[in-house]
């Protein structure tokens, strides 16, 4: 990289397979036709669109900013790109990442067995919802065999991040993805060629106009777009540390926003045909579209696979392509605490060794709890709205118009970006508001009389508690995060106080 002892992606389409590897996670496959199918489904697909266009692509570009003026991990980038006082925002960008990251290895290792059942045959006994939940269950109470699986997630995360950008992030995502998107395009061609499954593709993609008038089908749209894009998380943020001097945002970001919908529209052409062509009724197919991520994967579409033509290859292609798809999003976890550690003197070696210590230490509970995870999934996936609107502040605050004109569309530039990227950033706190004020409701509702009980699992009291905690913390150390960090390209000639590194951060 000019300027940097930093590594670099190799090319763009390496750096375009990272990003999507990033972006594109469990959520495209499991959360994504479920949630298509409950809201309307083409409605639906229309609403996510503009939330792509609105939300998710300006803040993939606001990242993308930051990271190639500042090149460093969350904390030296917003100490630098706002000023030392404002370090605690770079450390709460870095630690809701890695916050996700704690249990996202959990879920990855569950990916991982299903596919060892596929391999296993397991379900070709196991037919029905109750053999399936039973399956289910019993792996879920088996500690020793979650804990496992978790180990195996980060072990393989970690190996690629160890291995350095171009040698194990690029390398491995070059050819995760174009293999993701082969195995669910073939399961796309499967589902599609069962019986009956048109009335699956007809739902999908028949816009009922009335369902816009919905609020809910724009609130679970913008949701969509925030939680499968990455959008704010600051993991393309991470990413593009790495990229070159020359690449461009616009058609990156653009790229990476679509390629993250088009994965998801084609694990919905999969799953959705699926269930409705095999499940004996109308009613069970929306009792399975309705029984959550976990019930609508682990349970209702096992139990179909063991229906199914065939169904052990095409319950293996599955569950590798949902495994494919949970670690290349957990590598850009792991790397960014990864970046953080090595701009504060860390080694690549031993600052992957430490964040997948960690990770795996942090994760146990996790994998010993469903309770435990599902809160953590709740609290620091409704944390991560709150790293989108950070994004956007650190935003106005440097000068949106500045930013544009200097930053975005710059002589390199393929795709100029229009006043509308600025006027989408400005209006992101009023979009945020409306999001996150709805999820904060819903969970009252579901805790009428015990809201502020933070020992609830999808409580507005665990939420509260917990985010005070975090931001209280980085308040405190703000100064001594800021100082941690070695200078970077903005802070050349600026006296950043740094202390002297830790002996574990020594070569």
């Amino acid at each position: 990289m000019e300027g940097s002892n930093k590594s670099t992606f190799g090319s763009r389409f390496g750096f375009i397979c990272a990003a999507i590897g990033m972006a594109v996670g469990t959520g495209n496959i499991w959360r994504f036709p479920r949630v298509a199918a409950a809201n309307g489904g083409g409605a639906f697909l229309i609403a996510l669109t503009v939330a792509i266009f609105v939300w998710a692509i300006p803040l993939l570009i606001a990242e993308m900013v930051i990271a190639k003026k500042t090149r460093l991990g969350t904390v030296g980038a917003i100490r630098d790109f706002m000023g030392k006082k404002f370090t605690w925002i770079g450390g709460w960008l870095g630690a809701a990442a890695l916050g996700i990251m704690f249990y996202y290895s959990v879920v990855s290792g569950w990916t991982i067995r299903y596919f060892v059942f596929a391999l296993q045959g397991a379900f070709s006994n196991a037919t029905t919802p109750e053999a399936t939940e039973s399956l289910w269950q019993g792996f879920l109470g088996s500690p020793g065999q979650t804990i496992f699986y978790h180990l195996i997630a980060m072990v393989i995360g970690g190996f690629i991040i160890y291995k350095g950008v171009s040698g194990g992030i690029e390398k491995a995502t070059k050819i995760m993805i174009p293999t993701l998107f082969v195995l669910i395009t073939a399961l796309m061609i499967r589902g599609i060629t069962l019986p009956g499954a048109t009335d699956g593709l007809v739902y999908l993609f028949t816009p009922n106009f009335g369902d816009l008038a919905n609020p809910t089908v724009w609130l679970e749209a913008f949701t969509q777009a925030a939680w499968s894009t990455g959008a704010g998380w600051a993991l393309l943020m991470t990413y593009a540390v790495y990229t070159k001097e020359k690449e461009d945002l616009g058609v990156n970001c653009f790229v990476i926003g679509f390629g993250d919908v088009l994965i998801g529209i084609i694990a919905a052409m999969a799953i959705l045909p699926t269930v409705y062509s095999l499940s004996a009724t109308t009613e069970i197919a929306e009792a399975a579209l309705g029984s959550g991520n976990n019930g609508l994967i682990f349970v209702y579409l096992t139990a179909l696979f063991g229906n199914m033509p065939a169904g052990t290859i095409v319950a293996a292609v599955f569950f590798l392509a949902l495994a494919i798809a949970a670690i290349s999003s957990l590598l850009s976890m792991i790397e960014v605490g990864v970046l953080n550690l090595q701009d504060a003197g860390f080694s690549r070696k031993k600052a992957t060794l430490w964040i997948c210590l960690v990770g795996f230490l942090a994760g146990i509970p996790s994998a010993y709890s469903i309770n435990f995870l599902d809160n953590q999934d709740f609290v620091w996936g409704v944390a991560l709205l709150i790293s989108g609107l950070l994004i956007s502040f650190v935003m106005m605050r440097y000068g949106v118009d500045k930013i544009l004109a200097e930053e975005i569309n710059h002589e390199n530039s393929d795709m100029k970006i229009g006043a509308w990227w600025g006027w989408c950033i400005r209006a992101f706190p009023v979009m945020f508001a409306v999001v996150f004020g709805w999820w904060m409701w819903q969970s009252v509702t579901w805790y009428p009389d015990d809201w502020w009980n933070p020992l609830e699992v999808f409580s507005p009291g665990t939420m509260l508690m917990q985010w005070a905690l975090l931001i209280i913390f980085m308040l405190i150390f703000n100064n001594k995060l800021a100082g941690l960090i070695r200078p970077g390209r903005m802070s050349e000639g600026k006296v950043i106080d740094t202390p002297p590194l830790t002996k574990l951060a020594k070569e």
